[in-house]
């Protein structure tokens, strides 16, 4: 049997199918794109191997899919440098054509490729701390829902002066900008509540031996350390060695003594304080969920590192079910990213300020030895942090980023 086609009714179809918009339901279908910026080799390894784990495991709770959209995850080795930062970053956008970049790890990073990633406009989340990235100079594609590098160590301050009733403490931390914005924070706050900073210690980002830095520290009350990557690990070692542990209590930011290091530390690390934006013995379901699953698939508890890129996955999630799952529109897409705000996370309740920072709970913990094992456990909670912490913002902001040398020692 012979089919006729009426030519008239043939060419207004072909009209009508031409003049609908079938361009976004093709891009639709194609997968979401996300570009992890880590760090697979060098000191800070241990960290950026930790931040693809929880974003794979995110992922694959969520069967690689989100609001109705499959998700492809590539992957770059940073090398833990500015600039392979940035030829990474460029390749994941103009190669690879993501919708996200996540990452990178370190604060110097993270400078590196700031205007590059407000000139091609595409929603960046990020685990580096780096302060002025939402204070002084905001990106407004970026957005962060870990901390900055001062936010926890601000509380800290306060907890140290306050609670811990220490005058006078040292510092020590590596020479680059997260160690100066972790320990400007501490300090700041630290003096503003009657205690005083005596010495201020930098040390590179690849130190075998501290002794020559710990040789210098007497007269003091307790100790801050500002360490991240494996480093805190042979830092605690040698200054337990030295006798100093017995002397003076040791405090640090949250990379100091994360819960992904906990396995590698011995007793020299038992009763350190530390303050940080999330902690595996936080009682809420999606924590719960999220530790069960890192242990499962990778043997470890997870510390922040994981969390954050984990966290970084249901923020993104949560803006593309804002979107309808649409991504072409970057403006609306970080608008819906910067509007998230979460009441179940592995690090509790959360929401976004105006320049894009989180503002949620910093827990003060204390390590401790349960069951044969160290744990970190919740010793105080402060509520609702954001990265101004007390302080009036414009008074905060017309102050200098925090540096070497600000605020400077005043002994």
């Amino acid at each position: 049997m012979t089919r006729t086609v009426d030519r008239r009714k043939f060419l207004w179809a072909t009209a009508m199918a031409a003049a609908l918009p079938w361009t976004p339901a093709v891009a639709q279908s194609a997968p979401v794109r996300i570009g992890l910026l880590t760090v697979k080799t060098g000191p800070l390894a241990q960290g950026g191997i930790q931040m693809e784990q929880g974003l794979t495991v995110f992922l694959k709770q969520k069967n690689s899919t989100l609001a109705g959209r499959k998700v492809e995850l590539i992957s770059a080795d940073t090398g833990g440098n500015p600039a392979g930062a940035k030829t990474k970053a460029q390749e994941l956008i103009e190669r690879d054509h993501v919708d996200f970049i996540v990452g990178p790890l370190a604060a110097f990073e993270l400078l590196a490729i700031t205007d590059y990633i407000q000139q091609a406009k595409v929603p960046m989340m990020s685990l580096a701390a780096a302060d002025d990235m939402t204070q002084r100079k905001p990106n407004s594609y970026f957005a962060r829902a870990s901390a900055t590098s001062s936010q926890c160590n601000q509380p800290l301050g306060d907890y140290a002066a306050k609670e811990l009733k220490l005058k006078r403490v040292a510092t020590i931390s590596e020479d680059f900008a997260y160690g100066y914005e972790q320990c400007g924070g501490f300090q700041k706050v630290f003096e503003d509540n009657g205690g005083r900073i005596v010495k201020k210690l930098w040390t590179p980002i690849a130190t075998p031996d501290y002794t020559p830095y710990l040789a210098q520290i007497s007269d003091v009350d307790g100790v801050w350390n500002g360490f991240a990557g494996s480093n805190p690990i042979k830092f605690n070692q040698q200054y337990a060695e030295l006798g100093l542990k017995s002397k003076y209590p040791v405090m640090g930011g949250w990379t100091a003594y994360d819960d992904a290091l906990l396995k590698s530390f011995g007793d020299e690390a038992v009763g350190a304080i530390s303050a940080a934006w999330y902690s595996s013995d936080l009682d809420t379901p999606s924590n719960k969920r999220f530790v069960e699953d890192m242990v499962r698939d990778y043997g470890n508890i997870p510390g922040g590192y994981a969390a954050g890129c984990y966290i970084n996955g249901m923020c993104i999630e949560a803006a593309l079910e804002k979107t309808g799952g649409k991504t072409e529109d970057k403006q609306k897409l970080i608008e819906a990213l910067r509007a998230v705000a979460l009441t179940d996370s592995p690090r509790g309740a959360f929401h976004f300020d105006h320049l894009g920072n989180v503002v949620g709970n910093i827990f003060i913990r204390r390590i401790e030895r349960k069951n044969g094992k160290l744990v970190n456990t919740i010793v105080k909670t402060y509520p609702d942090v954001g990265q101004f912490f007390t302080y009036d913002e414009k008074q905060f902001l017309a102050q200098p980023v925090y540096s070497r040398d600000f605020p400077p020692l005043k002994s």
